[in-house]
């Protein structure tokens, strides 16, 4: 049986609506390192999320099943080596099955509409392929081919989406690849479409908004290595996929783990309503610079009546901060794009669609649709400020701030990926910076410090368990894990206060809506029982087709980072960077700091690299052989030497919820 008739003939529909009673729960702690049910107060807090939600509402899941044309009967994808890369049979489980007690029932039902995978039209000549990794991958029908926007991050994911859409509309070459912004979930599977010697040979335009490579370079480049580790939390990549475990994110089911590739663009967009007309398509592009991305562009198809609004709106709160760690982004900015797309477009627009969750149809849902997200942002944004100008903090204010009901009952503005907690200390961030004006947090101890503190004035440890176990069976959970955690930091060996503070990370993870935050908490639970993850297999993959994009401020850049300043401050060093397919650079290390100037070149320098700028590379890795092979040295012999013998290795699997 087909996907598509599977999903039609197992009522669904009941399976979204007809939810768990949140009946039960489980009183007292067993304090161990296994996975446990959901304690009553979840379960109450689970039930009560069933009752304030309208879930006989069901356009968004009209819009998520509409124009199914063909799916496999079950999606599991595995690179050349047999790992699985994608699946979502791991995710059967959610199909035709109530929302249990472990579940928020909003995020349940949210999962399963991200469940619903496969091919689908969204109006005459463009189509999606969803579910086969976190973002949509939409294939535009030109004369001769198709134009892609947003290939995906795996290139084993846009490979099969690209055999589906094959195999059923026809095969076709690709003629162009749009990318709406320098996320690697929207660029990194665009080698499983096309081959670098086929955009060459073939001069294929990659689009792209201005200043997409240099912000895809410095994300997942200068702190790659700490938001790698942090996106495991984020998107539960060392979670099982159950009732227990990783569902969905709100903006699809996680991210893939497969080969992640990069091809430079050659096509730039730098201003609003610029147009560009391939294979008989004509699409206008709208920049929207510093809202989901630094660089994003929405795309205009006039004589389709369609509007991509690529991850400006997504089907749910998405994020002003990023729980793996990203630069804020604008609310007031983000709100405003909004408003400018619905003012140049909506009067004719008669879909919406986007990278992520499913199209919006009719000219009037479009326009609720576009201005209650813009609303959503622009809210938090100026409530925050207000807020802010009265004096209070950012922890106050996230646990102050809530959106109005006429925002919060739509099923597309619910906090799914994003939250309004963790939104509004984005905007406070942006705004006032990491100090709240109290002096006494200037300079605060640190977590394992304190922590030591706290335990020698608390004074019996076993007591403050005690009563933390009680306020467990009170269902205050987020005390709990804050007092408890402060114990694990004093003596990370204390296994009752790690596995209290697992229990009580878990049951928040059970209550949350947002499956980044249910993530986060699981994930920190699993640490807390079983140590630190340090299995290679979880690891985030890094593009080294990205590197290679990398232009030479960027490697010094990123040389900087990696030199331990302190170490070298008695460091001084003048290289000339003699580069035999750009620019020449002077390289200075002042007292352990490196410092570089373009197009100079100096007569007192202690040695003169003649090097193409790829060699830089083995520079950066410290590999002495490619360096011997790659780099002509005049001067110094031993100038790589003590250019690099301060250079730090960075491990991926420090410690988050312990010292």
């Amino acid at each position: 049986m087909k996907k598509s008739q599977l999903l039609l003939s197992m009522g669904l529909a009941a399976a979204l609506f007809a939810l768990s009673s949140c009946a039960g729960g489980r009183s007292g702690v067993n304090l161990d390192a296994t996975v446990k049910e959901a304690g009553k107060a979840t379960a109450d807090k689970n039930e009560t999320v069933c009752a304030a939600l309208d879930f006989s509402d069901e356009q968004e899941k009209t819009f998520a099943e509409k124009g199914l044309i063909a799916a496999p009967e079950t999606l599991e994808l595995k690179d050349k080596n047999g790992k699985v890369v994608w699946s979502q049979k791991a995710y059967a489980f959610v199909e035709n099955a109530e929302a249990p007690d472990t579940v928020n029932p909003s995020l349940w039902r949210n999962t399963q509409l991200n469940h619903l995978y496969g091919l689908f039209e969204v109006t005459d000549g463009i189509y999606q392929v969803r579910g086969y990794d976190m973002t949509n991958i939409t294939f535009i029908r030109g004369n001769t081919g198709w134009i892609v926007f947003d290939p995906l991050m795996s290139t084993e994911c846009s490979a099969a989406a690209m055999q589906l859409v094959n195999e059923s509309l026809g095969e076709r070459p690709v003629t162009a690849v749009v990318m709406s912004h320098p996320h690697v979930d929207h660029y990194g599977g665009i080698k499983g479409i096309i081959s670098e010697e086929e955009v060459i040979s073939r001069a294929i335009p990659i689009i792209v908004p201005e200043g997409f490579e240099e912000h895809a370079v410095s994300e997942n480049v200068y702190a790659g290595n700490a938001m790698g580790r942090r996106a495991g939390y984020q998107y539960g990549t060392f979670l099982d996929k159950s009732a227990t475990g990783s569902l969905s994110i709100g903006i699809g089911m996680g991210q893939s783990t497969g080969t992640v590739s990069y091809i430079s663009p050659n096509d730039t967009i730098k201003q609003t309503g610029e147009t560009r007309t391939i294979d008989g398509v004509t699409m206008e592009f709208q920049l929207t610079p510093g809202t989901e991305a630094p660089v994003e562009m929405n795309t205009w198809f006039a004589d389709k009546k369609a509007l991509w609004i690529a991850e400006n709106c997504t089907g749910t709160l998405h994020n002003l901060y990023t729980l793996r760690g990203a630069q804020i982004r604008d609310g007031n900015a983000w709100a405003e794009y909004i408003m400018e797309a619905l003012t140049r477009y909506g009067k004719d627009a008669e879909v919406v669609f986007q990278s992520h969750n499913w199209p919006h149809w009719g000219n009037d849902v479009i326009s609720s649709y576009l201005k209650n997200t813009a609303a959503m942002y622009k809210f938090i944004n100026d409530q925050t400020l207000m807020y802010i100008n009265q004096g209070y903090t950012s922890d106050e204010i996230s646990n102050m701030i809530t959106l109005p009901e006429s925002l919060e009952k739509n099923w597309y503005t619910r906090q799914y990926y994003g939250t309004v907690a963790h939104n509004a200390k984005a905007v406070y961030q942006k705004y006032m910076g990491w100090y709240d004006a109290n002096p006494v947090n200037l300079n605060p101890l640190t977590p394992s410090d304190s922590a030591k503190k706290y335990v020698e004035y608390m004074g019996d440890t076993n007591e403050v368990l005690k009563k933390a176990k009680a306020d467990f069976d009170r269902g205050e959970y987020q005390w709990v894990a804050e007092i408890t955690n402060v114990l694990v930091f004093a003596d990370p060996d204390n296994k009752d206060a790690r596995f209290l503070c697992a229990d009580a990370l878990e049951q928040l993870g059970y209550q949350a809506e947002s499956g980044t935050w249910r993530n986060a908490y699981l994930s920190g639970a699993r640490e807390l029982r079983e140590g630190t993850t340090t299995d290679a297999a979880f690891k985030a993959n890094s593009s080294a087709d990205l590197k290679k994009s990398m232009t030479p401020e960027m490697m010094m850049d990123y040389m900087g980072i990696l030199t331990d300043s302190n170490a070298a401050q008695n460091l001084n060093l003048k290289i000339n960077l003699n580069f035999t397919d750009t620019d020449p650079y002077l390289l200075c290390v002042d007292s352990g700091v490196l410092l570089y100037q373009k197009g100079v070149q100096a007569d007192d320098a202690d040695a003169t690299l003649t090097l193409p700028r790829v060699a830089m590379f083995a520079i950066l890795n410290k590999d002495e052989d490619q360096q011997k092979n790659a780099i002509k040295i005049e001067g110094d012999q031993d100038i790589l030497k003590k250019l690099t013998e301060h250079m730090v290795t960075f491990e991926y699997f420090f410690n988050i919820v312990e010292p």
